[in-house]
């Protein structure tokens, strides 16, 4: 393994002992050797078992379990191709059962459940039907039936025994394609038809509430559909709204990156004025609301006596909800107020770098476009994990198991449906049933079900970590091609940007999957954490909350300080192309030599960037804010009617930031890597004829001030 470029000295001195000249040292070395093979190799083994726990996952799994309902024996309603494919509906036999604590354990209603194709319209009871003996009440019934079930072949006690059919039919509604009691609320009053009690086919007067309860039971995430439901009604007749949404914001994100490469000073004072006045407008648009409800009626109720509401246009009719908008945005804004006032001559020195970032970028103007190639590989990313864990999470067998209204030792235990009625459980037990429990499985496979999810879960945050190191290191190599070009721009490379590329996957494939490694291992364990903080939220030891908590605060820290050691690692790669531990070395104490520069130009830029997206985002947002609830004259008649405005405003707010922070991060990574590009050229070279700077004359004379002569570095480029 060759982890050092061949031909040169090491670079980063000796535990921060800076660097003296090299008179080898051009710039990025061209001539390399791969790095950290090791890791490039365990990355090929562990993408190759990834891509065979995909294909066992797609072998066994089923998706429909997760978009179709099931009956009782495991068959799939509505599903094309099969018995049930007309069948869209589960119908419960007695929607009362499902008020049992057993459907909290076992997700599932200790009744019979079959395939409908469409929900009772009127109150019948089986017993009714056969005595009065219509022909058209016994066909209506049959329906609700088991398949296969002939009427007037048994006694109507033997058909209710045997469970064949339901003991009663009450008018029910679908809802997530199942049938539930079309309940409804008179004065207070819980009713089904103009009825507060009801017959339950068993010569017995039951109270309407049973049914609620049942129904609430049946289905523990009904409030949750309702809403998610709603929500995708809203994407439906808004989408085409928020596309457009989300093109605005990539025009107004390029034209702003596009004026900044030609204006920069101009651009960074407008973005700071025009943030200044957007959170302004926010603080007197909260305050007119806050005025407008002064004394109407239910306006000064609080948020806490409010509680949580899925509609959340009713907090917006709350003075205390406008308050408190206009309280963060008051903050926001003196915040940011204050630090351009501590920073105003830094922000000085940190417009020159975003000026020649800017001039950089002018010069590799595909820079722009590269995110889109990490988008793409991320989503690659994305897809590929989200249905490897659908698979995964479907590839289980039907499980039966016994279910029964009275007590029994053979309850809870599974079963086999063919061979059921004929076993020892019905004699002993004769009300019992054996229903589709879930699905699970006793095989190897379905025992190391969880390792594989936890493998899919690890690869992914690898893999998306590889492809943001990969994305990194290439536009570092380019921009770093720049900065080492004696006489900018003739000295710079035909293909900058392809050319690093390539050399990123031809050497340092590796030591990219050495860092993406250490990173995904923290944000595994940050996942697990979060999994056992979710589970002990029930518990009442607050010690292991107390440590769960720290635990959760360190791994944050350790993972943003990852984050940052590897993002200067991979620059370092990029230029010298060092392996892994080295260019992390390097790159760590070459920042501790230069921590004034670090804090004063580094971090302001970050910030102007900030407010840069900030921009960008607020523009965006109010925008959209004013158009989808209509107040924008011109439009009004346009807008989509929603359920809720703030879905599709909250998508192009989001996707507006993603956009934003797409274009910016190309400027970030310049700006990363001319800083340390400055910092090793003021450590490798003094200024004179001999070793002069690499930097531009527009950088060094504001950047040096004076106290070196920047004027050899100007006459040096000529």
């Amino acid at each position: 393994m060759d982890d050092e470029a061949p031909g040169r000295k090491d670079p980063g001195g000796a535990y921060g002992t800076p660097q003296k000249y090299d008179p080898t040292f051009k710039g990025p070395i061209y001539d390399r050797g791969c790095t950290d093979v090791a890791c490039c190799v365990l990355l090929v083994v562990a993408v190759v078992g990834y891509v065979a726990v995909g294909l066992v996952a797609w072998t066994h799994g089923d998706p429909r379990k997760v978009i179709y309902p099931t009956d009782s024996r495991g068959q799939f309603c509505g599903q094309q191709g099969t018995p049930n494919e007309n069948k869209p509906f589960l119908f419960y036999f007695d929607i009362v059962k499902c008020a049992s604590p057993l459907v909290l354990l076992e997700f599932q209603c200790p009744t019979t459940q079959i395939c409908v194709s469409k929900c009772p319209d009127r109150y019948l009871t089986y017993l009714g039907a056969y005595s009065a003996g219509s022909p058209a009440d016994l066909d209506y019934y049959r329906q609700f039936c088991v398949p296969g079930f002939r009427p007037l072949q048994k006694a109507p006690i033997e058909v209710l025994k045997d469970k064949e059919c339901p003991a009663m039919l009450i008018p029910s509604t679908p809802l997530a394609r199942r049938c539930f009691p079309a309940l409804r609320a008179k004065k207070g009053v819980v009713m089904v038809g103009n009825e507060t009690t009801y017959d339950d086919g068993r010569g017995r007067r039951r109270n309407v509430t049973e049914l609620l309860e049942g129904a609430k039971k049946a289905n523990v995430v009904l409030e949750a559909r309702q809403l998610a439901m709603k929500i995708f009604e809203d994407y439906t007749v808004s989408w085409y709204w928020i596309i457009i949404g989300l093109v605005i914001a990539m025009v107004v994100s390029f034209v702003f990156i596009v004026l900044l490469r030609y204006l920069a000073g101009i651009m960074v004072w407008v973005m700071i004025v025009m943030v200044i006045l957007v959170l302004g407008y926010g603080i007197f648009h909260c305050y007119m609301e806050y005025a407008k409800l002064k004394g109407e009626a239910g306006s000064d109720v609080s948020l806490k006596d409010l509680g949580f509401q899925t509609d959340l246009r009713v907090y917006l009719h709350l003075r205390q909800t406008w308050l408190a908008f206009m309280i963060i945005l008051c903050v926001v804004e003196v915040v940011i107020v204050l630090l351009l006032i501590f920073l105003r001559k830094r922000i000085l020195i940190a417009i020159a770098l975003i000026k020649e970032a800017s001039r950089a970028v002018g010069h590799i103007m595909m820079s722009l476009l590269f995110p889109l190639c990490t988008f793409f590989l991320l989503c690659l990313c994305i897809a590929y994990w989200a249905s490897t864990a659908v698979f995964l999470s479907t590839s289980n067998e039907a499980i039966y198991k016994v279910f029964n209204e009275t007590a029994c030792q053979f309850s809870g235990q599974t079963c086999k449906p063919e061979t059921f009625n004929t076993s020892n459980v019905t004699k002993v037990c004769p009300d019992a049933q054996c229903l589709f429990a879930f699905y699970g499985g006793e095989t190897a496979y379905h025992k190391y079900l969880i390792v594989f999810q936890f493998y899919n879960v690890f690869m992914f945050f690898w893999l998306a970590n590889f492809v943001i190191a990969l994305g990194q290191v290439t536009l570092a190599g380019a921009f770093a091609s720049y900065y080492w070009a004696f006489k900018k721009p003739d000295d710079i490379p035909a293909f900058p940007l392809f050319s690093s590329f390539g050399r990123a996957l031809r050497y340092h494939t590796g030591s990219l999957a050495f860092g993406s490694l250490i990173l995904a291992i923290v944000q595994v364990i940050r996942v697990t954490l979060e999994y056992l903080d979710h589970r002990l939220k029930a518990a009442d030891n607050k010690f292991a909350k107390f440590l769960l908590s720290c635990l959760k605060c360190c791994f944050w820290c350790l993972e943003k300080f990852i984050k940052f050691l590897n993002r200067n690692a991979y620059i370092m790669i990029a230029v010298y192309g060092t392996n892994f531990c080295t260019s992390a070395r390097n790159a760590f104490f070459l920042l501790m030599r230069n921590i004034i520069r670090v804090a004063v130009l580094d971090k302001v830029t970050d910030f102007l960037f900030f407010l840069g997206k900030l921009l960008i985002v607020g523009s965006v947002g109010i925008l959209a804010f004013f158009f989808f609830t209509q107040r924008i004259k011109l439009v009004q008649d346009t807008a989509p009617s929603l359920n809720y405005y703030w879905v599709p405003i909250l998508t192009v707010i989001v996707g507006s930031y993603l956009i934003a922070h797409g274009f910016f991060s190309v400027y970030g990574m310049c700006v990363d890597t001319l800083f340390l590009c400055f910092c090793e050229d003021l450590e490798r070279n003094d200024g004179s004829p001999e070793r002069p700077y690499y930097m531009s004359p527009e950088l060094s004379e504001i950047l040096l001030k004076g106290s070196l002569e920047p004027s050899k570095s100007a006459d040096g480029q000529g």
